[in-house]
């Protein structure tokens, strides 16, 4: 999803109609979660450790192993 799909997502996650902006909610929790997991693989692939990856994102570098996966070791 792009940077202008996602401003209208936002603005309709505010909106009145709580149906529409539960729906908006949902979408921008996917997007973000796919972001996440995008920024995530890249960061292994750049030597980041699970520990370094972990601070990060505030839970435990086993947590985030268990979430992400990964065959890589430890630096």
């Amino acid at each position: 999803m792009e940077e202008d799909l996602i401003t209208p997502l936002m603005e309709s996650a505010r909106g009145e109609s709580p149906m529409s902006a539960l729906r908006a909610t949902v979408e921008l929790r996917q997007e973000v979660e796919r972001l996440e997991a995008m920024q995530v693989r890249r960061a292994r692939m750049q030597g980041y450790t699970w520990s370094e990856i972990a601070v990060i994102l505030g839970i435990s570098k086993q947590a985030v192993h268990k979430k992400y996966g990964g065959t890589r070791k430890e630096k």
